[in-house]
C-alpha cells in the first residue's frame, strides 16, 4: 500500500505511538455543507477531536493518494472546489487513484481508507442507507455493504433522516452489523433525537463501547460497529417541521429526476432551504458531538 496509502506527519506519528486517532470524511467538506461552513465545520471538528484528547485524520484522496490526515490547505482547497470534486466511494478508488484525481470520501471510502491507516474509529454527521421507494429503484448505499465487511467504528447521529430508516435497519441486521444507541434505545434520525425505531443495544460510556467493539474484532466476527449518538437536546429540530421539508424535498428531487450519488447532497442542500438554514445549524452541532464521541472512545481503545 506504500504507493497508494499517505498518512500525515501527525497521524504517522499518532499510530505509532499508540495514541487514539479518529477518522472524518471529505464529503461533507465538497458535498455536505456550503463553502465556507464546509470548511469552517471541518476545522472545528478536528480541533474537537484534539480538545478531546485525540488526533484527527481526515480522509480524503488527492492526486490519487489515499490521504488520512489533511493540511488546512487541502480541506480548503476541497471546499472551494465543491462539487467539484468526485464523490468517491468503493467504485470510485480504482479509477481515481490510477488517473491521479481527486475525491471527497463518503462513509464507505472513509471506512476504507481508515482500515488500511490503521484506524479504528471514525465520526461522521450520519450514514447512507436505503432510500425511501428503494424497493423499485434499488438504491441503496454502499455505507451499508462497508459496515458489513470493514472492521472500523462508525460514530453518528443515526442514518440520515430523508431515509427509509425501517430498512435501513433490517438491512444491517442482515449484513450482522451491531446498532448502537448511545444512551438511548431509540435510534436517532439524524436532525431529531428520536424515530420510533429501537438500536440493537444501549450503551452508556465510551469504555463500554470500546469494549464492545475489542470484544467484536478479537472474536473475528468482521464488519463494523455503528454507534447512533443523538443530536443534543437544545439543537434538535422539531420532528414535524423537519419531516415536512424532507417530505417536500423528496417530492422535488422525483420531480427534477434527481437520483443515484446526487440524490443526498440534493435532499440536505434542499431541506436546508425550506428549513431557512435550521438544518445546517443543527448539522454542524451533531457532527462536533459525535466527534467528541469518537475522540473519547478512542482514547479508551488505548487503555
Amino acid at each position: 500500500m506504500k504507493g497508494y496509502l499517505e498518512l500525515s506527519p501527525a497521524v504517522k506519528a499518532a499510530l505509532m505511538s499508540g495514541e487514539p486517532v479518529v477518522a472524518l470524511e471529505s464529503t461533507i467538506i465538497s458535498h455536505g455543507m456550503p463553502y465556507p461552513q464546509s470548511v469552517e465545520t471541518a476545522l472545528r471538528v478536528e480541533e474537537t477531536v484534539r480538545e478531546a484528547g485525540a488526533v484527527p485524520a481526515t480522509i480524503a484522496v488527492i492526486g490519487g493518494k489515499l490521504k488520512a490526515g489533511l493540511t488546512n490547505d487541502e480541506i480548503e482547497y476541497l471546499g472551494n472546489k465543491g462539487p467539484a470534486v468526485i464523490k468517491a466511494s468503493r467504485r470510485d478508488l480504482p479509477v481515481l487513484v490510477a488517473r491521479g484525481a481527486d475525491g471527497a470520501t463518503t462513509v464507505a471510502t472513509t471506512m476504507i481508507i481508515a482500515h488500511l491507516a490503521g484506524i479504528r474509529v471514525f465520526a461522521t454527521g450520519g450514514i447512507g442507507g436505503v432510500h425511501r421507494g428503494a424497493e423499485t429503484t434499488m438504491d441503496i448505499s454502499a455505507d451499508l455493504e462497508e459496515l458489513g465487511r470493514t472492521p472500523v467504528m462508525v460514530v453518528c447521529a443515526g442514518a440520515k433522516a430523508i431515509l427509509d430508516l425501517g430498512l435501513t435497519l433490517e438491512y444491517l441486521e442482515t449484513k450482522g452489523v451491531p446498532v448502537i444507541g448511545y444512551g438511548t434505545e431509540e435510534l436517532p434520525a439524524f436532525y431529531t433525537r428520536k424515530s420510533g425505531f429501537k438500536v440493537d443495544y444501549r450503551i452508556d460510556t465510551p469504555e463500554e463501547l470500546a469494549a464492545a467493539f475489542r470484544a467484536q474484532q478479537e472474536m473475528g466476527l468482521g464488519g463494523g460497529m455503528l454507534v447512533t449518538n443523538p443530536i443534543p437536546e437544545e439543537y434538535s429540530m422539531d420532528p414535524v417541521r423537519i419531516n415536512a421539508a424532507i417530505d417536500q424535498a423528496i417530492e422535488d428531487s422525483r420531480r427534477l429526476g434527481i437520483h443515484g450519488k446526487e440524490t443526498t447532497p440534493y435532499l440536505l442542500a434542499r431541506v436546508k432551504e425550506l428549513t431557512g438554514g435550521d438544518s445546517l445549524a443543527s448539522n454542524i452541532q451533531l457532527v462536533l458531538n459525535n466527534a467528541r464521541l469518537a475522540a473519547h472512545t478512542a482514547r479508551a481503545l488505548m487503555e
